[in-house]
């Protein structure tokens, strides 16, 4: 009940925004961006996690300036376009931000409560059911659908082994060599310690009617012929020896979120009828923020990111991958970008199993667009089981493949041959420029996509007013 009050009290210091002008004073805006202040304390969180000692290219304070301001001009893009309306976003949001949020609503002793529930439960279960048992079994194994034949031979060699052990043969050296259960067979027989109704009840009830060190008859279960031994009988175990499996079966089964759900549950109980789960997680969250900038940053960053993801792909990436005249435009006004400093082979380098396939690959693409060579070849050679020929199709530069390297760039060494594809070959054309886009899409598209990003930035620019405080950024990292 505490602490239950403590979130309570967390929870309406944040509704009446306590700290917020303390807070202010020492956190002056560093620039506004379509009217809204941006905080140094924000840009500082940002550009130290962006530029810290593990970034190869780290940008100083006025290079990062600049690309924040893109940043957040993005993010005005797409709160203009309501994109943080969408479903799909306040539920990948809100699961994020939860995940930050929920560890705080439980501790060690919330968990260590929990474990030692569970073991109570246990504990009783156990030892009303008369403990556990610690035994050594030999089996016979019996299949279901057994033959009369194989039922008698099964009884005649557990029989046998009876007679053995009985002539004083050592239980454990005979279990190793005799039983079926291979499993606890290499430990002598021994099986882990028992409690009623983890195993077969024809097996539970011979071993429970046992005393320590006693030996049972050959007795019969579903799994075939059995012989018990009896090493130990005890109740329960004490907590500490259990602790750490028990808190491994916390973590397993995900109790510790059910422990979270009852006290979200309890909070939204204790503020009345018509206040839902999610809107104390809502509040609780805005408690939280406003007492660590740094999950407040974390979360916003977050959100942001989100919305910036969905933003670029509609104005530049997924834009600009569908925008195939776009490309060829590009590409037409930009050819002299993408020549070539030394020629390239535009073919197949492929490697057959018989002579007679070299022809006849050349013959199966011969007249064949490009772009249809490898569902061709795949048709004609490889569609059975059994793969006529092996093919690396592409656009190869010198030193991408051996083959090509040999035969093509005539670099004087030979290729290692592969196993049971013994005969090499090339076919296509040699290159000094791209004869068409597709010969360097890749490429264009990057760059394509890199002219978009510009031009959207650029608009942006022209839409939204954007102020810097330079004073402040003077100040970035430089005012304690």
């Amino acid at each position: 009940m505490k602490r239950m009050k403590r979130i309570a009290t967390i929870l309406l210091a944040a509704t009446l925004g306590c700290g917020g002008t303390a807070l202010a004073q020492n956190d002056p805006t560093i620039m506004t961006v379509n009217g809204k202040p941006v905080t140094r304390s924000e840009f500082e969180y940002s550009y130290n996690k962006n530029n810290n000692e593990n970034v190869i290219d780290r940008k100083s304070v006025k290079e990062y300036v600049e690309l924040f301001i893109n940043y957040k001009l993005k993010v005005e893009a797409a709160l203009d376009a309501h994109l943080d309306t969408l479903s799909s976003f306040k539920k990948e949001f809100t699961t994020y931000r939860d995940q930050q949020i929920r560890p705080s609503l439980i501790t060690q002793d919330d968990v260590e409560a929990e474990a030692r529930k569970i073991y109570a439960d246990y504990r009783t279960r156990v030892d009303y059911s008369g403990g556990l048992v610690k035994a050594a079994h030999i089996l016979v194994m019996m299949r279901q659908k057994a033959t009369p034949d194989q039922l008698r031979q099964a009884k005649l060699r557990i029989d046998s082994i009876y007679k053995a052990l009985q002539g004083g043969a050592d239980f454990a050296e005979t279990a190793r060599r005799c039983s079926d259960d291979k499993g606890s067979a290499q430990q002598g027989g021994e099986l882990p310690w028992i409690e009623h109704g983890q195993t077969l009840k024809e097996f539970e009830d011979q071993v429970y009617a046992l005393k320590p060190g006693q030996m049972s008859r050959p007795f019969e279960s579903p799994a075939g012929w059995h012989i018990v031994l009896l090493k130990d009988k005890r109740m329960c175990f004490p907590y500490d020896s259990l602790r750490t499996s028990i808190l491994s079966f916390i973590e397993r089964r995900g109790l510790k979120d059910a422990i979270i759900n009852q006290r979200v549950d309890s909070l939204a109980r204790l503020y009345g009828a018509k206040v839902t789960p999610a809107q104390v997680m809502d509040s609780l969250a805005t408690a939280m923020e406003a007492r660590s900038p740094q999950l407040r940053y974390l979360v916003q960053e977050y959100h942001d990111g989100l919305l910036l993801f969905e933003m670029s792909n509609r104005t530049v990436w997924d834009k600009a991958q569908k925008d195939e005249t776009g490309q060829q435009a590009y590409f037409d006004k930009n050819r002299k970008k993408y020549q070539w400093a030394e020629p390239r082979f535009k073919g197949i380098a492929y490697h057959t199993r018989t002579r007679a396939d070299v022809k006849a690959v050349k013959a199966a693409v011969k007249g064949v667009p490009f772009d249809h060579w490898a569902e061709t070849l795949r048709t004609t050679f490889n569609k059975d089981s059994v793969l006529r020929i092996r093919v690396e199709k592409g656009i190869f530069a010198k030193g991408d493949n051996p083959v090509v390297d040999s035969k093509v760039f005539k670099t004087g060494k030979k290729p290692q041959p592969l196993k049971d594809f013994p005969f090499d070959a090339v076919y296509g054309k040699r290159l000094k420029v791209p004869e068409t886009i597709n010969d360097v899409r890749s490429l264009v598209l990057a760059d394509y996509q890199e002219q978009l990003e510009r031009e959207w930035v650029d608009s942006l620019r022209r839409k939204y007013g954007v102020t810097v405080n330079d004073e402040v950024v003077k100040t970035v990292n430089n005012h304690h």
